[in-house]
C-alpha cells in the first residue's frame, strides 16, 4: 500500500462532497442508505449536533492514490459513550476503575443511528485495499495519539468477517426488522400470522385509527417547514424522556428540509389541522429506517400505528426488502418484527484488557445467538395449520 496516502480531515464540511459520495453512493439514484452520505453528516456537523461539546468531533478519515480519494470512514473523537446503540459503558468502567484512561477513544460509526450500513467506504473494485488501508490507518492513529480504543459499529456482516480477519474484535447484537416477502398489501402480510396474532393486530389498528385523526405520509415537496416546527415538539418531548436531553439540535431538521426531504418519509397524526404525533423515516434503497417517534397527546395505539404498521404499509406500496425498526423493543416481535443480527468491530490497545474484551465477547455472542433463536420461535407467524384455526 505504499501508493495509498492516508490523511484525517478536519471536518466533514471539508471534504468535497462529491468525493466522498462517489464512495458513500455509487452508482445512480437512491443510496442503500442515506445516513453515510455527505448531506446526512454535514447536516449533523453544521447544526451543531456534532462538534465541540458534544462528545462527537469528527475527524474523517481519507485514503487517496494520487490525486484520487478511494475510500473513507466517517471517524469521530468520542469522549463519552452515548448515541452509539452498541455500548461499551461497562468496558469503560472496569478499564477505568482498573487504573486506565477510556476516553476519548476513536469511534467509526453514524452518530445516534443504529442502522446497518458499509462504515469503511470505498470506490468499486477498490474494497479490500481501501478497507486495510482504512483499519490500519485508524489503529495508527490511536496509538500514535494513546488512545484506549477503535470502534466501527453497524458495520455489515462482510465488513465484520473482513475485520476480524485483520484482527479486530467482532461483536455480535440483534435487534429488530420486518422483511418484505413479496407482499402485495398489509392483508398479504397479515394472512401469513398466526390467527390470535392477526386478529390482535386488526384490532390495535382499529384502535388506533378510530380516534378521528388523519394520518398522512409525508416525504419530497410534500413537506414543510411547518411540519418540521410539529416534529420537533415530539422529538423533544421523546428525547427529553429517554436520553435527558436530544441529541439533535433544532436546526438538523432545517437541513434536512433543504438537502434531504427526497430521503425522509415523515407520517404524521393531525387533529384538525393541528399535528398532534409523528415518525420519521429514511428512505434507502432497499429499506426504509424508522428513527424518532412522539406526540403531544396520547391515544392508545397510535405509536405502534405510525411507527410499525403504516412503515409496512409504505414498504409495501414502494417494493422495499425490509423496514429497519431502530434499537430494542421486543414489542415489535408481535407486529411481525423478528430479531436480525447486528455487528461492529473493537480494537483495544491494552493487550491485557483485549483479552478480557475478547473472553466477554465470545460468551456474549453465545448468548445472542441464544436470544435470536428464542424470539424468532415467538415470533407471530404460523407454524402450522393449527394455529390457524
Amino acid at each position: 500500500m505504499s501508493d495509498l496516502t492516508v490523511t484525517l480531515a478536519e471536518s466533514i464540511a471539508a471534504v468535497p462532497a462529491a468525493d466522498w459520495d462517489a464512495l458513500a453512493a455509487p452508482g445512480t439514484g437512491r443510496p442503500d442508505d442515506p445516513f453515510t452520505t455527505h448531506r446526512f453528516l454535514l447536516a449533523l456537523e453544521a447544526s451543531g449536533s456534532t462538534g465541540p461539546g458534544t462528545g462527537w468531533l469528527a475527524r474523517p478519515l481519507l485514503v487517496h492514490r494520487g490525486a484520487q480519494m478511494i475510500a473513507a470512514a466517517p471517524l469521530y473523537v468520542k469522549s463519552h459513550s452515548q448515541g452509539e446503540y452498541i455500548f461499551d459503558h461497562g468496558w469503560a468502567e472496569a478499564y477505568e476503575r482498573a487504573g486506565g484512561r477510556y476516553y476519548p477513544k476513536l469511534q467509526i460509526a453514524v452518530p445516534f443511528t443504529p442502522a446497518t450500513g458499509r462504515r469503511f467506504l470505498t470506490l468499486p473494485g477498490e474494497e479490500v485495499a481501501g478497507m486495510a488501508a482504512l483499519i490500519e490507518g485508524a489503529t495508527r492513529v490511536a496509538q500514535q495519539n494513546g488512545l484506549s480504543s477503535l470502534h466501527a459499529t453497524f458495520c455489515t456482516e462482510a465488513e465484520a468477517e473482513t475485520g476480524a480477519a485483520m484482527g479486530l474484535m467482532p461483536r455480535l447484537t440483534q435487534q429488530f426488522h420486518w422483511q418484505n416477502d413479496g407482499y402485495s398489501s398489509y392483508e398479504d402480510f397479515l394472512a401469513t400470522l398466526a390467527s390470535r396474532k392477526r386478529k390482535a393486530l386488526r384490532k390495535e389498528r382499529a384502535m388506533a385509527n378510530s380516534h378521528g385523526l388523519r394520518i398522512e405520509n409525508l416525504t419530497g415537496d410534500a413537506l414543510r417547514p411547518e411540519h418540521w416546527d410539529a416534529f420537533w415538539a415530539f422529538y423533544q418531548d421523546t428525547g427529553s424522556r429517554k436520553w435527558g436531553r436530544p441529541y439533535l439540535t433544532r436546526n438538523f431538521f432545517d437541513r434536512i428540509q433543504q438537502t434531504m426531504r427526497d430521503d425522509v418519509l415523515l407520517v404524521l397524526a393531525f387533529d384538525g389541522s393541528r399535528p398532534v404525533a409523528g415518525a420519521l423515516n429514511f428512505i434507502g434503497r432497499s429499506a426504509l429506517y424508522g428513527r424518532y417517534w412522539g406526540c403531544v397527546e396520547d391515544y392508545p395505539c397510535l405509536h405502534f400505528e405510525l411507527c410499525y404498521h403504516r412503515a409496512i404499509d409504505w414498504a409495501i406500496a414502494q417494493g422495499l426488502d425490509r423496514v429497519e425498526a431502530g434499537a430494542q423493543g421486543e414489542h415489535k416481535l408481535a407486529r411481525g418484527y423478528l430479531p436480525a443480527e447486528t455487528h461492529s468491530l473493537h480494537w483495544i490497545a491494552d493487550p491485557a484488557f483485549a483479552r478480557a474484551v475478547a473472553d466477554y465477547l465470545d460468551r456474549e455472542r453465545a448468548a445472542v445467538d441464544e436470544e435470536i433463536e428464542v424470539l424468532t420461535a415467538y415470533g407471530p407467524f404460523r407454524r402450522g395449520p393449527a394455529q390457524d384455526d
